[in-house]
Formats: C-alpha cells, structure tokens, sequence
C-alpha cells in the first residue's frame, strides 16, 4: 500500500499496489502491521455500507464527538464519488479547511480520516456504493454534523444536489 498525505493534518489518500497477471489482479486494502507503522489507526471493529441510487446524491457532512469520536477508512466498492472531509480540529494547523477527492471501483483508492474530521461525499454516480471501516461502535447520541454549504469551508462540490437528507439540509452554521 501507498500512503500519500492530505494537505490536511493526519489524513492520508491509501492506494494499493496491485499484482496483475493474466486473471486480473489481487491487492491488499488493509494490513494493520503497515497503518500502525505510519502512526494510523489499526482497529476497526465496525464496518458499514452505503449505497446511493442516483448521481449527484450528497451525504454529509457526518461526525462524532468525543469520548465517541471515530477514525474512519473510506473505499468506494460501486461507482464514484466526491469524498470530502473538513478539520474540526481546534488546535489544528489545518482547522476548518476542507480537502476533496475522487475514489472510485475503477482506482481502488481510499481515504484515511482522523478523529476530529467531519465527513460527507457526493456521488459522480448512479449506483455508487461506499464501505466504511470504522474505529469504533457508533454511538446515536454522539452523532453530530455541519452543514455542506457551510460557507465557512465554501466546499466547491462538483455538481448540482440531487438528493439530500432533510437532517443534513438542517445542520446550523459552524462556530469555530
């Protein structure tokens, strides 16, 4: 696997290293022994999916506080999105900034979130399906959003939304 930063502090793009031969090809998506060696979270006992029907679906942008607060690893496993994750970290050097970018099936790549981030995505497709890894067991009561047109981050999403939760619509402004 490849580990390349984010411009964002603690979040890292992860691509696999394919072996190709003539029946495709086979790549590892997780070792706990090489996250552990760059410092990343290696356990993950909660895992889920999301599958979206139509393109321009937005979901986001999705965090917990602490104690409950979660690292995440993100892979698309259908389709494509636009994966975005914003610092909420206070004493950060990259606090209320936003870093975007495209996983999709076809590059196999995946995003690395840190405690702290919040989290969305907007489909590129019909059909996108997401699987997330997470480092802890979700807690309801902990869950907690900002809002994707926030103009206190100005995320540039790449297409009109066609489909948006009420609860994600709802989020108030944020207050650093």
């Amino acid at each position: 696997m490849i580990f390349s930063p984010t411009p964002l502090a603690g979040a890292f793009i992860v691509d696999v290293e394919p072996h190709v031969d003539e029946r495709g090809l086979f790549a590892r998506t997780f070792c706990a022994r090489e996250f552990s060696g760059h410092g990343l979270s290696a356990s993950y006992p909660e895992c889920s999916t999301s599958f979206n029907h139509k393109a321009g679906t937005l979901r986001g942008l999705h965090y917990q506080v602490a104690p409950h607060a979660e690292t995440k690893l993100v892979r698309v496993t259908a389709g494509a999105i636009f994966d975005v994750i914003v610092d909420l970290r206070p004493q950060s050097p990259t606090h209320a900034s936003w870093f975007g970018i495209e996983l999709s099936s076809a590059n196999r790549r995946a995003l690395y979130i840190p405690e702290g981030f919040a989290h969305g995505f907007q489909t590129l497709t019909d059909g996108a399906e997401i699987l997330y890894q997470i480092s802890r067991t979700h807690v309801p009561e902990a869950a907690r959003g900002v809002r994707w047109n926030d103009p206190a981050f100005s995320i540039a999403w790449p297409r009109p939304v066609a489909c948006i939760s009420e609860r994600d619509r709802q989020y108030p402004d944020f207050r650093a």
